[in-house]
Parts: structure tokens; C-alpha cells; sequence
């Protein structure tokens, strides 16, 4: 019977010892992405499309911090967040806020192609593709 409560001590010990860990485990990386609400298939050269955002985040953590950027694969044109900042293509941007807007300005007469993306300080990242189509106003020749 003392052998059988020894070995229970040992082992309820044992496992106390094991177990205990007095470091928190604190999430820091969550799963985000980018929506938007419609946005407009075409453009005419020079007319400004605006895209509304929203930073959905499937958890917060506070030190969390996003970056915005973008590259534009066909066409030309430029970006602009609504603070004003003109993103350049294929650089980073710090994004402050959750809802924000973007907006393009077509530069060209072709399609066009862009996709925004944004990182975390984790590693992680979320693309959006856009596509604007060729919008001009040419009329038809007369017969």
C-alpha cells in the first residue's frame, strides 16, 4: 500500500512539474483579408475609379501592423489612397486605417490590370486583382 502511494505521489509530481509553463501563448498572427465594394469594369484614359476597402481581420492583435501596396501588369495609371499618399508600383505603404479608399486614375486607352496587396508583419499577405476595360469614347466611322 506505501509503495502504491509513493509511486502516485511521484507521479502526480512528475506530471506538475512537467506541465507547468509560465510563459502566456499569445496569437500575434491572424488571417485578414481585403474587401471591397463594387467597382467599375471600365474606364476611359484619364477618368478616376474609386475602391472602396475594408480590412477584415479574423482576430486583433495590437502590435499588429498592415502595409498596402500594388503592381499593374497591363495598361498605365496611377494609385492614390485617400490620405493623399500616390503609391508608386511594387513599393510598400503603411495602412493606418481598416475602411479606406483607393483611387485609380487611368493613364492609357488599353485595359488594364493591377492587383493590390497587403502584408502583415507576420508574413502574411492578401491579393486583390482588378481589371478595368478600355472605355473611349470613339464613335463608329460613318458610311
Amino acid at each position: 500500500m506505501k509503495i502504491a502511494f509513493i509511486i502516485l505521489i511521484v507521479a502526480c509530481m512528475g506530471t506538475l512539474l512537467c506541465s507547468c509553463d509560465d510563459k502566456l501563448d499569445i496569437q500575434q498572427a491572424y488571417d485578414f483579408s481585403l474587401s471591397t465594394m463594387p467597382i467599375q469594369k471600365r474606364i476611359k484614359q484619364n477618368e478616376t475609379a474609386e475602391i472602396r476597402c475594408q480590412l477584415n481581420k479574423s482576430g486583433n492583435y495590437k502590435e499588429a501592423e498592415f502595409r498596402i501596396g500594388y503592381f499593374q501588369f497591363d495598361g498605365l495609371g496611377t494609385l492614390k489612397m485617400d490620405d493623399g499618399t500616390i503609391f508608386l508600383p511594387n513599393d510598400t505603404y503603411p495602412l493606418k486605417k481598416e475602411t479606406f479608399r483607393l483611387y485609380y486614375t487611368s493613364e492609357c486607352t488599353d485595359q488594364q490590370q493591377i492587383t493590390i496587396y497587403v502584408t502583415d508583419n507576420q508574413g502574411q499577405h492578401y491579393e486583390l486583382e482588378i481589371s478595368f476595360a478600355n472605355d473611349s469614347d470613339k464613335e463608329e466611322p460613318a458610311e
